[in-house]
């Protein structure tokens, strides 16, 4: 992986990850980027990489909005652990797209797209308490269920920060084979065979 931003070669991510938190939000707040004292680590690095890059500037409600294919464009990411699921989940890189059949699994990781996929079926961004690392958030889901006492609620900036960092792919069904709308979804790091 690159050390430094697409687009933005003056910026070295991997410069910006080691930099303490207190720096990098003085530099987040000097770059005009809001909600910086509520970020953590690994989001305000995506923060200040997404404005590098042009895109929003951390308004809070950035994340997922029309138009944000997120980092890669809603291309897979692949690794040397890329499963056999994502090779043949048909790629969706942005909402016009639609799946080939009822039932097809589709993988992606455009921002707008997981956000709309999710909002259409009730979903929230939330993570597992507990299962946090140093500074970012734990494991990933998404919440169907309102109230769900084992899930914790976040933002979809800090969601998407967390998904982009750790370079997780989308894994994901739109209807069921009964053509009834699904659920089922999947987080994949093609890096690691445990996601």
């Amino acid at each position: 992986m690159a050390n430094t931003t697409p687009d933005t070669p003056d910026l070295s991510e991997t410069g910006l990850r080691e930099m303490k938190v207190d720096e990098l939000r003085d530099r987040a707040k000097d770059a005009g980027i809001e909600g910086t004292s509520s970020m953590k680590k690994d989001e305000l690095v995506a923060a200040l990489s997404e404005q590098a890059r042009g895109g929003p500037a951390g308004d809070g409600g950035g994340a997922g909005e029309p138009g944000d294919a997120g980092p890669d464009g809603g291309h897979v990411r692949t690794g040397d652990q890329t499963s056999k699921s994502i090779r043949y989940s048909q790629e969706i890189t942005s909402p016009d797209e639609d799946p080939e059949r009822a039932g097809r699994s589709l993988v992606t990781t455009s921002h707008e797209v997981i956000r709309q996929w999710a909002e259409e079926r009730g979903g929230e961004p939330a993570t597992v308490p507990g299962t946090e690392h140093g500074d970012h958030l734990g494991v990933l889901r998404i919440d169907f269920g309102g109230d769900n006492a084992d899930l914790r609620k976040v933002s979809w900036d800090e969601w998407f920060a967390t998904f982009d960092v750790r370079e997780l792919n989308f894994i994901y069904q739109e209807e069921r084979t009964d053509r009834n709308q699904s659920t089922f979804f999947r987080l994949e790091n093609p890096h690691r065979e445990d996601g």
